[in-house]
């Protein structure tokens, strides 16, 4: 709900701040006086659209900055948005702003970080629904006629298992284009996939094998080089050189006089012991670098072959997938491929069984979401038909218009015609509203009147309270055309919204304004020569006057009148308490 709002120069307000509670909120005050100004403010914040006409006279800019506490109806959508926008701050809550500059540039903000109008009025439309002139009317949108008529119904239950199986034919036909069109090409990819498949099968690739080939390729390039330093080492170990003695020879000497060491002094005999270690190490050495020397030759043919059979793993490679493993897994996936266009008619024939299977469910399961919808349209036509001759629109009739689009790819019930239908089954939902007798139905974006566009939206929002998800409702021109008694009615019919909504209203009919939770006056101030619109929240003394200044002015007999509409008011909240 909106918590609190904020407004800087924009039109006849220099500056307001509002702290707002849950309930009814009421907003009284002479005609001019800038009640709506400030409904105008809040549709700016949800994106509205804006000129510099709403800048107040004299400045260059107006500022709008609205913080809403999230509900847990629509915190987890909201907070998905700002992550996803990365504008998260504090869980749970929202600040949208709007800053209007003279020469046409505005800003857009959300938790302080500019913004594309567009995302305030996404987030906007999870917040707060105006009813009045404004156009930020969510019920006005008939695409949301089938979500509201579904909660309404509360066949949710049915919904999924109707979705369950719409996925599973998109899935199954999904599969059938593909293979239809694979049935196509089939001749020309067979002849590809056969000639990938035995490229690779006759390769005959081990995985690891490019590797030990080119540590092949290195030694046998450089047999010459490794013979003659093989050659040289095993010198030095056993033969030494004319001018010196070999390794072998030089640690026996060493080895000897340790040996005479030790054995006048013991404490040194570790050394003598290592001395005959390194002897016995020396010596492997030499057997193993013989024998290593013994292997190694030139064999170009040897060579040759190995240069061959790389080149043909690089091309296969690049080809096929940048490593042995990714060729191998290439031709696993083509294998599985050929299999598909070989056994592509059956496959096909099984997949159509399949689909003419799920269209039959789904024929059987969308015909009773169908019939659930019919049922709930009536029951909620006659209700909010009884709202509204509550609300003095004693002719206004209401129609759910269920209907069914043919199309000739679409599914047959019960041997009819063909008839469309996505996810939420065959119907088009649309809310339709015939506000005098005599008239024909028609959308409710086509209603004229602004007063009866917010009893309307007032008596579809009693009917739907419970499933009803946006938090804030705004009311403006309710009033209109109506008088006391029927005040009464709307007041108590707001009131009782309140239990599901936090509900803004702006009204001039003491009686409605009586049931307020809260009631603001919103007057007009001289302030050095310059008018400005000031806002008041009223005590019980104040409230009172204010009533009876609505009555006609603050005479005795008005504030008995006032005393005694509050009264009224309070003893139906009494009696009739808050769901």
């Amino acid at each position: 709900m909106l918590i609190e709002l904020r407004i800087e120069n924009f039109a006849i307000i220099d500056q307001l701040e509002l702290n707002l509670d849950s309930g009814l909120n009421i907003f009284t005050g002479e005609t001019g006086a800038g009640k709506s100004i400030i409904l105008d403010a809040i549709e700016v914040i949800m994106g509205g659209r804006i000129d510099s006409a709403m800048i107040r006279s004299g400045v260059d800019r107006a500022s709008v900055e609205g913080t809403f506490q999230l509900s847990i109806h629509n915190q987890s959508e909201i907070e998905a948005i700002l992550s996803k926008e990365d504008l998260m701050e504090e869980p749970g809550y929202v600040t949208l702003s709007r800053e209007l500059r003279r020469e046409g540039r505005n800003i857009a903000r959300v938790n302080g970080h500019s913004v594309n109008v567009s995302l305030l009025r996404d987030i906007g439309a999870y917040l707060v629904d105006i009813h009045g002139q404004s156009e930020h009317l969510s019920l006005l949108d008939h695409h949301t006629h089938i979500y509201l008529l579904d909660r309404y119904a509360k066949n949710n239950h049915s919904l999924i298992e109707y979705r369950k199986i719409y996925d599973q034919l998109i899935s199954v036909r999904s599969q059938l284009k593909r293979l239809r069109q694979n049935e196509q090409d089939a001749a020309r990819k067979t002849d590809l996939l056969n000639y990938q498949i035995q490229e690779i099968e006759n390769a005959k690739l081990v995985t690891g094998e490019d590797n030990d080939l080119k540590e092949e390729r290195n030694r046998l390039s450089n047999a010459e080089n490794l013979a003659k330093l093989s050659q040289e080492c095993l010198a030095l170990i056993d033969e030494g050189s004319p001018d010196t003695s070999s390794i072998t020879e030089l640690l026996g000497q060493a080895s000897t006089s340790l040996s005479s060491l030790v054995r006048i002094d013991k404490t040194q005999s570790k050394l003598f012991e290592q001395a005959k270690d390194a002897a016995i190490i020396l010596e492997d050495i030499s057997h193993e670098l013989q024998s290593y020397s013994d292997q190694l030759e030139f064999d170009p043919k040897r060579l040759e072959q190995i240069e061959i059979r790389l080149d043909l793993i690089n091309n296969l490679q690049k080809k096929y997938g940048g490593s042995i493993s990714n060729v191998n897994t290439f031709l696993e996936n083509a294998r599985i491929e050929l299999d598909n266009i070989t056994h592509a008619s059956e496959k096909i024939l099984e997949l159509e069984i399949k689909e003419e299977h799920l269209l039959n469910q789904i024929a059987v399961s969308g015909k009773k979401l169908s019939e659930q919808r019919q049922e709930a349209g009536l029951h909620m036509g006659s209700s909010v038909e009884k709202e509204l001759a509550d609300l003095s629109m004693p002719g206004a009739k209401f129609l759910v218009e269920i209907k069914s689009i043919p199309n000739e790819n679409g599914i047959s019930i019960d041997n009819k015609e063909p008839i469309a239908f996505n996810e939420y089954g065959f119907d088009k939902v649309e809310f339709l509203i015939a506000p005098n007798p005599g008239e024909g139905y028609k959308p409710m974006v086509k209603i004229a009147s602004g007063g009866e566009t917010s009893r309307l939206m007032l008596a579809l929002k009693n009917v739907l309270a419970e499933i009803d998800q946006i938090p804030t409702l705004i009311f403006d021109e309710i009033d209109q055309g109506i008088g006391g008694r029927i005040g009464l009615v709307v007041g108590e019919k707001l009131w009782k919204l309140s239990a599901y909504h936090q509900v803004m209203c702006v009204t001039h009919l003491p009686q409605l304004a009586a049931f307020g939770d809260q009631h603001f006056r919103v007057q007009k101030q001289l302030f050095e020569g310059r008018t400005t619109t000031g806002l008041i929240k009223l005590d019980i003394t104040k409230r009172t006057s204010e009533l009876a200044q609505m009555f006609g002015g603050d005479s005795d007999v008005n504030q008995e009148a006032a005393k005694e509409i509050l009264e009224q008011a309070q003893e139906k909240k009494n009696t009739k308490t808050n769901p």
